[in-house]
């Protein structure tokens, strides 16, 4: 081997050493820069030179500069990453959420009890004007409660409505950069070697989308990766991008939903396509845990207002003369909202019906082609439950009014919101103490020559009917099991209806279950006895003499503290009793405790999986000072090694040199 072999050798190791130094100081330099990923030169023998005596080795190559990366790696970081933002996002906004139902005295059923609770003054002295003004001053302060908690839930919604508009934006912007990037490294793919940095940067760009939706990657030959979201949706195919928007409701303008522009046509993606990502988080809280609490307080909103309005409806007031009492509470009207893609012009609407049967949830209405004409679809939304309705139906509480001059067109759609605005709207509407209806409008009389223990215990309006006439109800036990028979006289005393019955210890007597027959009796009653009556005893049930001094109605509204007048609901014709207010808003209490911790253990725990993965990605990627550092002293050392060789190499050249002088 003659002196340039051996120089020529030198010359190749101290190349490719001083390149692996090179690589070796570029990592240490990026050790912080985020989504670097660890470089190294890669070597092969430059091959070997036949002589007589074998083949004489030529050296070393530098063949390229080598990344470390694994696509599986970088998938899991990027995918466990979507999944811990969308938790964390929905975790922060419960936590918000959580603010706005108040706990203890601050709480809304406090106040509820607060307002119930002063009609026993006004049960004891139904003419004193401080106790009825308690009485309402509790009313304004429900009302205002009700109405701060579902200004803090339209609020979160506002602020839910910016973050995913921002969001958005932050999205667009990372797809066109990860678009240029592909086009660069296109560009440069021919070369036959790749580039490391600009891989990094598309390989960082898309793990920071990750943040803000879940995407999927797949590799073309040109270099590019093409990256689709929501089950396929292409995001970003080559060097084009498609934008992602923020989408009205089609319900309502207030709020936003993820949509795509395709081609200049903007259409929204279905919610249970974006699994992940901190859009995905939002949409989450905002179309299901937000539209849940909001519905939740309008129902206890909507079933306080409608009883107390019922029964204030049921008594008599300080007026002169005395009448039926005005309403105390106002939730405004039940919401209907078409969506903005119907094509038909008919109107729907709601009506009241029965406050203590309203349900926590909203309902869709459907046009659907495939039912009969006059039928539509329902379904309630909050358990999916589907059933065909039609104009004036009765569903949960109130009734729909289908417009049939125009009908709805076939497809279009209706968002029906019984409860929703409920809280929203919460006023009281009563400012005129006189107004109270403490005084009950009937009264029940026992006659003196009674023999029996019975004594009156309760006597309510349970219905009123303004245009019939009062009449006076007559009862006379005909045994002392219980036996009586009744009779309705006019006001000229003539018996207009009779019949008999069956009274039963702990059972009330209902004037409503005796045979309806004309004429109708103005009110309808329940009594209940204390004692056992005797045979031939008489009560006698009419209009109430003297108003002012009555406390009957005073009583009824007192006793809906403790009635369960909150979701009330009727299974194969069997009445199911409701909530107390108390127990229905610890309920909603309870239920969004339960999700405030449920969506806190799933931040917590795919936040700890997200790390594993980013950490695993880094142990592969990574760069690590100290094992830097010691390949750095053995390129060093290589590296002199190398030039003492093309040291040796001169020396052997000029001794030759000499030798041939």
């Amino acid at each position: 081997m003659g002196a340039s072999a051996l120089m020529a050798l030198g010359m190749r190791a101290m190349a490719a050493n001083y390149a692996a130094l090179q690589a070796t100081g570029n990592n240490i330099a990026n050790v912080n820069t985020v989504g670097y990923s660890r470089q190294s030169a890669d070597f092969e023998t430059a091959g070997g030179q036949f002589s007589g005596a074998g083949f004489f080795g030529k050296g070393v190559n530098v063949t390229t500069i080598a990344r470390a990366h694994s696509d599986f790696l970088t998938r899991e970081a990027a995918t466990t990453r979507a999944i811990a933002a969308a938790d964390k996002a929905r975790s922060t906004q419960l936590l918000q959420l959580e603010k706005a139902f108040g706990l203890g005295e601050a709480g809304i059923a406090s106040a509820a009890s607060e307002f119930f609770n002063a009609f026993t003054d006004v049960a004891s002295l139904p003419q004193d004007a401080s106790s009825r003004q308690v009485a309402l001053a509790n009313a304004g302060e429900l009302a205002a409660r009700f109405r701060t908690a579902a200004g803090q839930i339209d609020s979160i919604q506002a602020g839910v409505t910016l973050d995913i508009k921002t969001q958005i934006a932050s999205l667009n912007m990372l797809s066109a950069r990860i678009a240029d990037l592909n086009d660069q490294i296109a560009k440069v793919k021919g070369a036959g070697h790749t580039p490391n940095d600009l891989l990094d940067q598309r390989e960082q760009a898309i793990d920071d989308l990750s943040q803000y939706v879940q995407v999927t990657t797949i590799a073309a030959d040109d270099g590019t990766t093409s990256v689709f979201i929501g089950g396929g949706q292409r995001l970003i195919l080559g060097s084009e991008v498609t934008p992602l928007a923020a989408v009205a409701d089609v319900f309502n303008p207030s709020k936003v939903q993820l949509g795509i522009n395709d081609s200049g046509t903007i259409r929204e993606l279905p919610q249970g396509l974006v699994t992940g990502g901190s859009i995905a988080g939002l949409l989450r809280f905002q179309n299901d845990d937000l539209v849940d609490a909001r519905n939740q307080l309008g129902q206890l909103a909507s079933a306080i207002s409608g009883t107390v309005n019922a029964q204030q409806a049921l008594g008599l007031d300080l007026g002169n003369p005395a009448a039926a009492g005005a309403p105390v509470f106002s939730v405004g009207s039940l919401l209907v909202q078409a969506a903005s893609t119907n094509t038909g012009g008919s109107a729907v609407s709601l009506a009241l019906v029965d406050a203590r049967e309203l349900q926590p949830s909203d309902y869709e209405l459907y046009a659907d082609p495939a039912l009969p004409a006059g039928d539509y679809q329902l379904t309630r939304r909050s358990d999916g439950v589907q059933m065909t309705v039609s104009d004036g139906d009765v569903v949960d509480g109130f009734r729909i009014s289908i417009g049939s001059a125009p009908a709805p067109a076939a497809r279009d759609r209706f968002l029906l919101q019984p409860v929703g605005a409920a809280a929203r709207n919460t006023t009281r509407v009563l400012d005129d103490v006189n107004g109270l209806a403490a005084a009950s409008p009937v009264a029940a009389t026992l006659a003196a020559a009674n023999t029996g223990t019975a004594s009156v215990a309760g006597l309510t309006a349970t219905a009123v009917t303004p245009a019939a006439a009062p009449l006076t109800a007559t009862l006379t036990f005909t045994n002392a099991t219980g036996a009586y028979a009744w009779q309705l006289r006019d006001a000229s005393n003539a018996v207009v209806r009779s019949g008999t019955g069956t009274w039963q210890a702990g059972q009330p007597i209902r004037s409503d279950a005796w045979t309806p027959a004309t004429p109708a009796e103005r009110y309808d009653w329940q009594l209940e006895l204390n004692g056992v009556p005797g045979s031939g005893d008489v009560i006698t049930v009419a209009a109430t003499a003297f108003p002012a001094a009555d406390n009957g109605n005073a009583r009824a509204l007192l006793a809906l503290r403790d009635a369960g007048i909150v979701g009330q609901r009727t299974v194969s014709g069997v009445v199911q009793a409701g909530d107390t207010v108390t127990d229905a808003y610890a309920s909603t209490l309870a239920d969004i405790g339960v999700r405030v911790q449920g969506a806190r253990f799933a931040a917590e725990q795919s936040e700890s999986i997200a790390a594993d993965a980013k950490e695993a990605k880094a142990s592969q990627s990574g760069v690590n000072l100290d094992e830097e550092a010691a390949r750095l002293i053995q390129f060093q050392q290589s590296y002199q090694a190398a030039a003492k060789m093309l040291q040796v190499a001169q020396s052997v050249f000029d001794t030759l040199l000499q030798t041939a002088a």
